[in-house]
């Protein structure tokens, strides 16, 4: 993906193996709906493994966005391509939050996708369970950055969610530092607050010394 492509974004429709790991930041439910709508879409036509881990929305609600957009799931539902599951099974299946083991969960899936067929992984998480009083949810900022280290060669994407009127501003410009892409106005766009993953991981463990 070149940089002319990049300043003009990129839809939500298109094809994006080199484009892994994206924030959507709102406060507006309609534009989340709409967005995570295509999302999901493009992920579902372009034959990929999807998953979505849900958090304030229920699978019903979810359901309903991909039905009221003329999106067919019923399919890719029943034979596992698209699945939903709560956030927080998802991100502390051992009822703490282990970054290490949730990224290797992750590549778990690609290979999985990969021997299946599928054309790329697809994922899209709610980020609110990081607000709750589970063991490790402080972590999650290590969990985001590490992300940007995995290698694969397989085609992947992720999206992450924050609601700006759950999370503090500080806590939503660190979110950026660490996502190399964001939604911008409906399209995918180089985030130009995004730092090295070594420089983050530094100033991470500078912060922990302090405390």
């Amino acid at each position: 993906m070149n940089d002319e492509k990049l300043g003009r974004g990129k839809g939500l429709q298109e094809v994006l193996p080199d484009c892994h790991h994206v924030c959507l930041i709102y406060d507006n439910e309609e534009q989340r709906r709409k967005t995570v709508t295509e999302y999901l879409a493009s992920g579902l036509k372009q034959g990929e493994l999807v998953r979505y881990f849900a958090d304030m929305t229920s699978p019903q609600e979810l359901r309903g966005w991909l039905l009221e957009a003329g999106v067919e799931f019923s399919k890719a539902e029943e034979d596992g391509a698209f699945g939903i599951a709560g956030a927080e099974s998802a991100y502390c299946p051992s009822g703490r939050f282990v970054p290490q083991e949730v990224i290797a969960n992750m590549v778990s899936r690609y290979d999985v996708a990969r021997k299946a067929g599928y054309r790329g992984s697809r994922a899209c998480g709610e980020m609110s369970w990081a607000l709750r009083d589970i063991p490790g949810a402080d972590r999650f900022l290590e969990y985001e950055v590490r992300i940007n280290m995995i290698t694969e060669t397989f085609p992947y994407i992720g999206m992450c969610q924050y609601d700006a009127r759950l999370f503090d501003g500080a806590t939503l410009f660190k979110v950026l530092q660490v996502h190399p892409y964001m939604i911008a106005q409906g399209q995918i766009v180089r985030n130009p607050l995004y730092i090295k993953p070594e420089e983050f991981l530094a100033t991470l463990e500078r912060d922990r010394d302090k405390t």
